[in-house]
């Protein structure tokens, strides 16, 4: 993948004598870092493996994002440095301690202590029309959750879905909890692109796509 395809605050740099996808910020899980600049490591974040597995994620910097399981920090604050406001909902309220601490040094980054499942809980802190929502959350029907969350999304926007197969379920083969994932998207998604991250994350699949 070409530095070219990065979004503005998202590069490649030397950093440990290693190329390594990078954006400027406060550390925030022990990664390697280069003055200002801390390595975004894709074996800790799906969003960083679809950018080193070439996915055309359709941001360039400065979008204003939704971002879902967000955890304790690890990918939402890679986000936060280079986008725009980021709204985290994360449910469980240890690693969410650990979240407040990574947005400590970041305005654009707002925690939510809230279920992504249910968001109507946080409809009136979020702003609509937003550019984009990153969804990496354990939890069975994510088709359902990147569904009812559409409604925070510009019309053009894209949604940035790991999907977790053995979250949905552990004793199905990966490839067929994906196609039924894919299926139950289309009413509210197109599409865009797929690919398996599991070059990275095992039995996980990355999915592009935009509002119908």
């Amino acid at each position: 993948m070409s530095s070219s395809a990065l979004p503005a605050g998202v590069e490649r740099r030397e950093i440990d004598g290693e190329a390594r996808l990078a954006t400027r910020g406060t550390p925030v899980y022990g990664e390697p870092t280069d003055g200002e600049w801390r390595a975004w490591d894709p074996e800790r974040s799906k969003l960083g493996g679809m950018f080193e597995l070439g996915f055309d994620v359709g941001l360039s910097g400065g979008e204003t994002v939704l971002y879902l399981g967000a955890a304790s920090g690890t990918t939402v604050s890679h986000v936060a440095d280079f986008a725009g406001a980021t709204y985290a909902v994360e449910f469980a309220p240890r690693p969410a301690r650990d979240l407040l601490e990574a947005a400590e040094p970041r305005d654009r980054l707002f925690p939510l202590l809230k279920d992504a499942r249910k968001p109507e809980t946080y409809a009136h802190v979020v702003e609509s029309d937003l550019d984009a929502l990153v969804q990496d959350v354990a939890t069975r029907g994510q088709a359902a959750v990147a569904t009812r969350n559409a409604r925070f999304l510009a019309d053009d926007g894209r949604l940035l879905l790991a999907v977790k197969a053995r979250s949905e379920d552990v004793t199905a083969e990966p490839d067929d909890v994906f196609t039924e994932v894919l299926a139950e998207l289309e009413g509210a998604y197109e599409v865009l692109e797929t690919g398996r991250l599991d070059r990275f994350h095992e039995d996980h699949l990355g999915v592009v796509a935009t509002p119908r």
